[in-house]
C-alpha cells in the first residue's frame, strides 16, 4: 500500500465520526458533507507525514469549516427570529435491532432546533465536549480561545440546552410504532377522542412550508387533533426521522410530506412536519430510489 492509499484508508475510518460532528453543527447532510470533502482535499495537499494527531487535526480543519459557514449562515439570514428546523435524517426502516440500536442513538430533532439558538461558537463547544468528550484545551484552540473561556461557552450552551426541557424520545421502537400506529389508526377514522388519547396534554406540532411562508405550530391535544386528516390520495411509507419513528407521505408515487414524531411516555408529545416539496425529495431520494 502506497502512501496516498494509506491515507486515503485513515481518512476513510474517520469519516463517519467527521460526519457525525459537521451535522450536529450545522443540523444539514448536505453542508457536513461537504465540510468532510473539504477536509479530504485539504488533507491531500498537506504534508500528511507532519502531522503527529490525525484524528485531532481533521477535527479541528472541519469544525473549523462549520464555525465559519454557521457565522456566514447568521450573517446573511433575513428574519433571525424565526426557528427554523433542520434538516433530518430519513431512512427506510430496518428490522435489524443492532442498525435498531445504532439509529435510537442519533440526534433529535428538538435538540437539533435548539442547538440552532446558539451562537456559533456555544454549539461548537457544545457539541465538541458534551457529544464527543473532546477536552477544552483542543476545543480552545479551535475557537481561539482560553481552556477556561471554552468551558464557559460549553456551560452557557448546556444551560440553554437544559433550560429548553427537550423531550427525550423513548427508546424501544417498537413502542415508539406502536404509539404512532394507534395515532394512524384514530387518523382514517376521524376519532378526534383517540387521537387525543395518544397526544400528549401539551404536544407540539410544527409545520414548514418553506422560505416564502412562515412555519405553523400548534399546540395543545385538542387543537393538534381537530387538523389531523388522513392524507387523501395519500400513501404513508414508515421511515426512520434521525433514529425514531416518522412517516413519508407519497402522491401518485411522488414524496409530498415527512412527518417526524417524538413518543414520550407512550404519547405523542412533538410533531414535525415538512411540506416543501423540492426540500422533501431532496431529504426522500434515498428512500425512494429518486435524485434529489
Amino acid at each position: 500500500m502506497n502512501e496516498d492509499e494509506w491515507l486515503a484508508e485513515r481518512f476513510e475510518r474517520e469519516r463517519p465520526r467527521l460526519r457525525a460532528v459537521a451535522y450536529r453543527m450545522l443540523g444539514s447532510v448536505a453542508e457536513a458533507d461537504d465540510a468532510v470533502q473539504d477536509a479530504w482535499l485539504r488533507l491531500s495537499q498537506s504534508k500528511a507525514e507532519h502531522i503527529d494527531n490525525l484524528s485531532g487535526w481533521l477535527t479541528t480543519v472541519v469544525t473549523r469549516e462549520c464555525l465559519h459557514q454557521l457565522r456566514s449562515r447568521r450573517r446573511r439570514r433575513e428574519d433571525p427570529l424565526v426557528e427554523h428546523l433542520p434538516d433530518p435524517i430519513v431512512r427506510a426502516e430496518d428490522p435489524d435491532p443492532e442498525q435498531e440500536a445504532l439509529l435510537a442513538d442519533a440526534v433529535s430533532l428538538a435538540l437539533l432546533v435548539v442547538l440552532e439558538r446558539l451562537t456559533p461558537a456555544e454549539r461548537l463547544a457544545f457539541v465538541l465536549h458534551d457529544m464527543f468528550d473532546l477536552p477544552f484545551d483542543e476545543i480552545a484552540q479551535i475557537v481561539d480561545r482560553t481552556p477556561a473561556a471554552a468551558r464557559k461557552l460549553a456551560s452557557r450552551a448546556r444551560r440553554r440546552v437544559d433550560g429548553a426541557e427537550i423531550p427525550r424520545p423513548d427508546p424501544d421502537l417498537a413502542r415508539q410504532r406502536k404509539v404512532v400506529a394507534a395515532f394512524y389508526a384514530a387518523a382514517r377514522a376521524a376519532d378526534l377522542d383517540a387521537l387525543v388519547q395518544v397526544l400528549d396534554p401539551d404536544v407540539v406540532e410544527r409545520t414548514e412550508f418553506g422560505a416564502a411562508r412562515s412555519p405553523q405550530v400548534v399546540r395543545g391535544a385538542a387543537a393538534v387533533a381537530r387538523r389531523v386528516r388522513a392524507p387523501r390520495g395519500g400513501e404513508l411509507r414508515p421511515v426512520l426521522v434521525n433514529g425514531a419513528v416518522g412517516a413519508l407521505v407519497t402522491r401518485n408515487g411522488q414524496a409530498y410530506s415527512v412527518m417526524a414524531f417524538t413518543v414520550t411516555g407512550d404519547k405523542i408529545v412533538r410533531i414535525d412536519v415538512i411540506r416543501n416539496a423540492d426540500r422533501v425529495r431532496s431529504l426522500t431520494s434515498g428512500v425512494l430510489g429518486q435524485p434529489g
